[in-house]
């Protein structure tokens, strides 16, 4: 084995020397940017563990995760994180027994209403208001939710935009095309300002229910062409042979379209969830106070007044871990739904 380790050494060694220090000028190019590289990397280094003051996050690290959540309650919004966590970590690397993973998606659709549940209240469970939700949980119960609103609306538009009937497939096309031409910011404003205005006076929606409202009609319409995209890639002869098989319309989109569209548009899906968990930081400007705007308050604090570095490092660390995390696991189903079908 050791030997084995020391041979691909010096094959990868031998294939570096190749490519980067075949003649002069590429030997001087490599040397300039590795001193580039390690300069970089020594003055960063430098900074984070000297220089940089990380009062202003190891203080505020409560604030960051549940926002002004009530402190002692602040352990239900801990435990739905530790959750969604713990689940990420059996998903990728938990057993293989049939059963369990074929109920994986249930178990995963249950972390919402577990959420809503732990940070609502109700059985058992002192009430808390929404506007007490803020930081880490905020910005994923948004992108949670958004996301299973949007992935739904959106296979139906997409399916909408294939219809044989004239005016079902204009008016999903309007919709798409409509909401891929107003900037997110725009939509935004109208579930957060508008919408009150259209609704009577004793009905009042949640401010955390409109924003989501207002991610799930903009998001839906960018998954509407993702899996438009992946219905055309399916050939007609499948169609047709389904049809000769005796499968009526809603049989060949249940078994045969959408199974494959979904799979063949998951990266991109995976693009749209995490650009969605990156855009709920618009939110900040319109005053929910989710992750990125509990940074910005707490640099409204005179005792840590510009300190922007570090806070900004941090949450782009956090935003970092989390994006990678949603796009480790987009990876484990895509080559899940891969081994599947081949075995099929």
């Amino acid at each position: 084995m050791f030997g084995i380790y020391t041979s691909s050494l010096i094959i990868f060694f031998k294939n570096a020397r190749k490519t980067l220090f075949s003649n002069l000028f590429n030997t001087i190019i490599t040397l300039l940017i590795i001193l580039f590289i390690s300069v970089a990397c020594f003055n960063t280094f430098e900074w984070l563990i000297y220089k940089a003051n990380w009062k202003v996050v190891i203080s505020n690290l409560p604030l960051y995760a549940f926002g002004s959540f009530p402190s002692n309650e602040q352990w239900r919004p801990a435990t739905w994180i530790i959750s969604l966590l713990s689940l990420s970590i059996f998903t990728l690397y938990g057993p293989e027994w049939k059963w369990l993973r074929k109920n994986l998606l249930i178990v995963w659709v249950g972390t919402i209403p577990l959420g809503l549940y732990l940070l609502y209240g109700g059985i058992g469970l002192s009430p808390i208001m929404s506007r007490q939700w803020g930081g880490l949980t905020l910005t994923i119960l948004l992108t949670v939710c958004s996301s299973l609103f949007s992935l739904p609306i959106g296979i139906v538009l997409a399916l909408c935009r294939h219809s044989s009937l004239p005016i079902i497939q204009k008016l999903s096309s309007i919709f798409i095309d409509v909401m891929r031409a107003i900037p997110l910011i725009a939509v935004l404003f109208f579930g957060q300002l508008l919408i009150p205005l259209f609704l009577p006076v004793e009905i009042e929606i949640d401010r955390v229910w409109r924003a989501i409202f207002a991610f799930t009609l903009f998001v839906s319409a960018y998954i509407a062409e993702d899996i438009r995209g992946g219905l055309q890639s399916i050939p007609n002869t499948q169609i047709e042979a389904a049809n000769s098989l005796g499968l009526n319309q809603y049989q060949i989109i249940q078994f045969i379209l959408i199974p494959q569209a979904l799979r063949i548009a998951l990266p991109a899906l995976t693009n749209q969830s995490i650009g969605l968990f990156q855009n709920t930081s618009l939110m900040a400007i319109l005053g929910l106070v989710e992750l990125l705007g509990i940074g910005r308050s707490i640099l409204a604090n005179p005792e840590f007044i510009g300190q922007y570095i570090e806070v900004y490092v941090w949450l782009a660390c956090v935003y970092w871990i989390v994006c990678t995390i949603m796009a480790v696991l987009a990876r484990h189903l895509e080559q899940r739904m891969t081994i599947n079908q081949a075995n099929f």
